[in-house]
C-alpha cells in the first residue's frame, strides 16, 4: 500500500474488518462448526443488543456502570498523579517506600473484591475501590518515570534562569508528567471498566456486570456475549474520549511518526 489512507478510506477498512469477524462467526456457527450453545448466534446477540436499548432495559444497568468506572478513573487517576509527583521528588520517601510498593503492584488484586464487598458493601463503591487499586498503580508508574526522566539540562537551564522549586513544578515537571499521564489513561479506562464489572459479577443487583452474570447463571450465551459487546462499545467511548482530550491539552507536543495508532 502506497502511503497512508485517509481517515474516510481507514474507516472503511476497520469496519469491514468487523464485518469480516462477524460473519466469519456466523459461519461457523451456522455450520456448527463452532457449536452454538457455547458460543452463540451473532445474530441472536445484535437482536439482544438492539432490544436492550429498544426496550430502554439497558440503560439503568449501564449508567451504574458508567459512573462506578468514572469515579474509580478519576480517583485513580488523581491518587496516581499526586503520589507519583510526590515519591519521584522525594528520593528518601522513594527508597523507604519502594518495596512496599513493589508488593502492592504484584499483589492480584481482584482477590481484593470480595474484602472491598465486606468493608463498603454490595453498593458502587466497593466497584470504584476495585477499579482505583488497578487504575492507580498504572498512572502512578508513569507519572513517577515522566518525572523521573526529565532531562538535567532541561532542569538546569530553568535554575540557572532563576525559576524556583514551584515554577520547575509547574513549568517543567508537571507537563512532563501529563504526557506521560495521557500515555498511560487508554490503559487506565480499560482496566476502571474491568474493575466496575468484576465487583458487578461477584456481588451486584444492578451493572452490566450483574445483567452477564444473570445470564450465564441461566446459561444464555447469547446475553453474555450482548453484554461484553455492550461493555466494549463504551470502553472505546471513553478510550475516544480521552484521547480527544489528549489532543486538545498536548497541542504543544509533536507527534512522532508512526506513532499515531497502536
Amino acid at each position: 500500500m502506497k502511503g497512508k489512507p485517509s481517515a474516510r478510506t481507514l474507516w472503511i477498512y476497520q469496519l469491514l474488518v468487523l464485518v469480516g469477524v462477524f460473519f466469519a462467526w456466523w459461519v461457523l456457527t451456522e455450520t456448527e462448526i463452532l457449536t452454538p450453545f457455547f458460543f452463540g448466534r451473532p445474530l441472536v446477540v445484535l437482536a439482544k443488543v438492539w432490544e436492550w436499548f429498544a426496550g430502554g432495559e439497558i440503560y439503568r444497568h449501564l449508567a451504574v456502570t458508567l459512573v462506578e468506572t468514572l469515579l474509580a478513573f478519576a480517583v485513580g487517576t488523581v491518587f496516581g498523579l499526586v503520589i507519583g509527583m510526590w515519591l519521584a521528588l522525594s528520593p528518601v520517601a522513594s527508597a523507604i517506600l519502594d518495596p512496599y510498593i513493589k508488593a502492592l503492584n504484584a499483589m492480584p488484586r481482584v482477590i481484593l473484591a470480595p474484602i472491598f464487598a465486606v468493608w463498603f458493601g454490595l453498593g458502587i463503591w466497593s466497584k470504584v475501590a476495585l477499579g482505583v487499586t488497578l487504575v492507580y498503580f498504572i498512572v502512578f508508574f508513569n507519572v513517577y518515570q515522566g518525572v523521573r526522566e526529565v532531562s538535567p539540562v532541561v532542569l538546569a537551564n530553568a535554575r540557572m534562569l532563576g525559576a524556583s522549586r514551584r515554577h520547575l513544578l509547574r513549568y517543567v515537571y508537571l507537563p512532563s508528567a501529563t504526557s506521560w499521564v495521557f500515555s498511560s489513561l487508554h490503559t487506565s479506562v480499560g482496566m476502571a471498566f474491568v474493575g466496575a464489572v468484576v465487583g458487578e459479577y461477584l456481588g451486584s443487583a444492578q451493572g452490566v456486570g450483574y445483567l452477564i452474570l444473570q445470564a450465564e447463571g441461566t446459561f444464555d450465551i447469547n446475553t453474555v456475549f450482548a453484554g461484553i459487546l455492550v461493555l466494549t462499545g463504551f470502553a472505546l467511548l471513553l478510550d475516544a474520549v480521552v484521547t480527544f482530550a489528549e489532543r486538545r491539552l498536548l497541542v504543544w507536543r509533536p507527534t512522532a511518526a508512526g506513532s499515531e495508532t497502536l
